[in-house]
């Protein structure tokens, strides 16, 4: 993928414009990250939706085996997502041109991030696995500043820092762990980096497609690669587990999570700096705690209240327009 100029937008379904490199972006003149009501709509539908995912997840990977779970969420969303976007009548056919960074950006965001979170979570817990996984905002910050231009100001950093100290609240009991199996911490940190790049690569191109479609195109693209592993490993996969409840939770994670979430924070990347983007995941483990606790009967301590108190006060500062300086007196 090249460098190239931020895609804007107002709905989730807008076109993009000819596939080009473009010059660098320049952040909006009152220091970037200010959202606008219908982008901090999105951003909350997402951070509920995608955190209610989490308890779904658990309930079908009892019932399911990771792999196929994996392929019924890619597959039905993948499609999904290019029969929505036909329907609409959403541009969906890529230039030749554009064909090659969509090839790139597939096997990041999909192929990498779930192939590789995947073989982590073979090795570590999903907690320890979420410690690393969030650490996605410090390397999509840092490659925004290298590859897009994006200017990195204090508020953005205390933000971060913010944020992340809201992760060590929730997921600390677990850090202690993670040098026991540092093979599972080597793969989840190289999945956050894939989540990292394709943050900031989906900002790169004027794609030429809507956003419906160039996430639709993501999922059956790199998607392939986890259908064809799935075949060679699990050719027959075994379904006698699965009840009426694991199927809602793979449904729920095909639709919701992936046609819906994953196509809504897409959007939210071409609507603000990438790194304001990747701070704003941040509250989506923290609901999916609390999300856990309500459904699953899990609790919820001083640690879970710090770590919601902290990411919300990352997003405010992430968020929220800067003051603009006060113009000097003739």
């Amino acid at each position: 993928m090249a460098i190239g100029k931020r895609v804007a937008g107002s709905a989730i379904s807008e076109p993009r414009p000819d596939v080009a490199p473009a010059r660098a972006i320049e952040l909006p003149p009152q220091g970037g990250g200010a959202a606008s009501a219908g982008t901090l709509l999105l951003i909350g539908a997402v951070t509920l939706l995608w955190g209610l995912n989490w308890p779904a997840m658990r309930a079908a990977v009892v019932e399911l085996s990771p792999l196929t779970f994996r392929v019924f969420c890619v597959v039905v969303a993948g499609f999904g997502l290019l029969a929505i976007a036909a329907l609409g009548k959403e541009p969906m056919w890529p230039r030749r041109a554009a064909w090659r960074p969509i090839l790139l950006l597939s096997l990041v965001n999909v192929t990498g991030w779930q192939m590789l979170s995947a073989l982590a979570l073979q090795h570590i817990g999903g907690g320890h696995g979420a410690i690393i996984a969030y650490t996605m905002p410090i390397w999509a910050t840092l490659l925004s500043a290298m590859w897009l231009k994006e200017r990195i100001d204090g508020r953005k950093i205390l933000a971060l820092g913010l944020g992340m100290a809201g992760m060590l609240a929730l997921f600390g009991k677990d850090l202690g762990a993670l040098g026991e199996t540092p093979l599972g911490m080597l793969y989840m940190l190289a999945a956050a980096l894939c989540w990292a790049l394709a943050t900031v690569g989906i900002k790169s191109y004027r794609w030429g497609i809507g956003i419906i479609a160039l996430s639709g195109w993501q999922l059956v693209i790199g998607g392939l690669p986890i259908v064809i592993a799935w075949l060679w490993l699990e050719p027959s996969p075994d379904l006698s587990r699965l009840t009426w409840r694991g199927g809602v939770a793979a449904v729920y994670a095909a639709t919701v999570a992936l046609i819906f979430c994953f196509t809504a924070y897409n959007k939210i990347v071409t609507l603000l700096p990438a790194s304001v983007a990747a701070v704003s995941t941040l509250a989506i483990p923290v609901f999916g705690v609390m999300t856990s606790a309500w459904l699953l009967g899990e609790p919820v301590g001083p640690g879970e209240i710090a770590a919601l108190a902290l990411v919300l006060v990352a997003l405010s500062l992430a968020l929220m327009p800067a003051r603009r300086p006060a113009r000097a007196r003739l």
